[in-house]
Order: structure tokens, then C-alpha cells, then sequence
């Protein structure tokens, strides 16, 4: 990292972030968690399942009232179009640090399947009382972005019940990945009121310290980063060279001192 080119880029844009974002603090103690739906192939010409709501369940959280919605893109997704490794994105959310039990998705009742150019209604009538329920059991960490994909078999989720009725019964396979990395710390004294950069090549993402000094610089790929803390005027900028980033890890790099 090129020293010279770092501190007329913070010094630059420094003031510029203080006016617009001066109460901005980027530990907030979430996880992101991004969902996406993909398809196992099948022999049909379309299954067609109209994906109405997202919920998540945390571990401790009630077994019946404890369910937090994703704000989705609701519609009729044909899962044919997501077969082969091609996905979509359902929604993206934060949620708390700790564990999440399960997904629950609710279909509407635009669920149908064509076969022999052919276009048949899909029987669903557990799924619009109660939605279907997925496991995950993910321990989700604050700063870490994740992806998890909800691999919905049409093949073996379509019953024929004969005089061409089918009745869907999904079987759906959920993989959840850390997407991203993480790097937090404490610069001291607090207040400094300090703006933290993560800074790989031209690339660099910030993060404010709160009220304590400490800080969380979230959504960062692997790799090897500058640090370089920037504090409120009458105190001077520190650097912190080859901090690693890991996927799916927070790096701790302690306490920071700026004088």
C-alpha cells in the first residue's frame, strides 16, 4: 500500500464523511445474511411456486411466536430457470449475532407445474396454512456477511395423484456460506472519534468507532489489508499494515493507540 496515496485519499474525503455521516457507527452488532433459491433439474417443462413470504427462526427464540420476516421479491419463480447452477436472490436481511434454527418460506396459491404442454394447478394446502419449514442451526457472527441457498429438488418435490392432478410436496436442501470477512479493534483513546479504513489496492471500505473506540469493519473479501485510522483533528493518523482477512472470520487486531 502506497503510504503517501493513503493519506491524501483519508485526508481528502475525511471531512466530507464527518459532515454526512458524523453519528454513524458501523458496529451495530448484525450479520448479513442474503438468501437465494436455486433448482435441482427435473423433467417438466416449468414448476412454477409462488414464494409469498421469508421468516427466520433464531435457537432460543418462542417456538411459535419467534418468527422475524424477510422483506422478499414476492411473485411465481419457474425453478426450471434455476437449475444448472444459476440462482436468485429472495432478499437480503441483518440479524443479530447468534444461532438461526430455521427458515420458513409461505407459498401463495399460483403454485402450478406444465408437463406435455400442459398446464396443471399444484395442490399445496400445508404449506399456505403454515409454510415449510428448513433447517439451518447456523451460529451467525457480527461483521459476516452470509449467503444461503435454499436448493428446492422439483423432481421429487412434484406428486402425480392421477387424472393429471400433482400435489407439491417440496423437499428443499438449505447450504449456508460465509461470504465475507471482518476486522474490529479499539483505537484509545475513544475520544479521538476516529474513522477506520480497510484498504487492499484501490479498494477501501470504513467503519466509525462508537462511543468506546471500538469498531467493526464488515463485508471485506479475503485477503491482505491496510489499516489506516483516521481521528478528529489535534490527533494523528495511525496505519497498521498485513492485516489478514479470513471468510467467515473476524479478525481481532486489539487496541490501537493514537496520539
Amino acid at each position: 500500500m502506497n503510504k503517501n496515496l493513503v493519506n491524501v485519499f483519508v485526508w481528502l474525503i475525511f471531512p466530507i464523511l464527518i459532515l454526512a455521516t458524523a453519528c454513524s457507527d458501523h458496529s451495530s452488532g448484525k450479520a448479513t445474511v442474503e438468501v437465494r433459491l436455486t433448482d435441482a433439474p427435473a423433467s417438466y417443462q416449468e414448476v412454477n411456486i409462488d414464494i409469498q413470504d421469508l421468516q427466520f427462526h433464531s435457537e432460543d427464540g418462542d417456538p411459535k411466536s419467534g418468527w422475524q420476516s424477510l422483506s422478499i421479491r414476492k411473485g411465481v419463480y419457474n425453478l426450471l430457470k434455476l437449475s444448472n447452477g444459476l440462482d436468485t436472490l429472495l432478499g437480503t436481511t441483518t440479524l443479530p449475532p447468534g444461532k438461526i434454527s430455521q427458515v420458513r418460506l409461505i407459498l401463495g396459491d399460483k403454485n402450478s407445474i406444465r408437463t406435455n404442454d400442459q398446464t396443471a394447478a399444484l395442490s399445496t394446502p400445508s404449506a399456505q396454512q403454515s409454510g415449510l419449514k428448513i433447517q439451518l442451526h447456523t451460529q451467525l457472527v457480527d461483521g459476516i456477511t452470509y449467503k444461503i441457498l435454499l436448493d428446492f429438488d422439483a423432481a421429487r418435490s412434484i406428486v402425480a395423484t392421477g387424472s393429471g392432478k400433482y400435489n407439491l410436496k417440496p423437499v428443499i436442501r438449505s447450504v449456508v456460506e460465509a461470504e465475507s470477512g471482518a476486522i474490529k479493534g479499539i483505537v484509545i483513546p475513544a475520544s479521538s472519534q476516529p474513522v477506520v479504513y480497510a484498504i487492499t489496492g484501490v479498494d477501501s471500505v470504513s467503519a466509525y468507532a462508537n462511543a468506546t473506540g471500538n469498531f467493526l469493519v464488515r463485508g471485506l473479501a479475503a485477503g491482505n489489508y491496510g489499516l489506516v485510522i483516521v481521528p478528529k483533528p489535534g490527533f494523528h493518523q495511525v496505519q497498521k499494515e498485513n492485516v489478514a482477512v479470513t471468510v467467515g472470520k473476524v479478525t481481532d487486531v486489539g487496541s490501537i493507540t493514537v496520539n
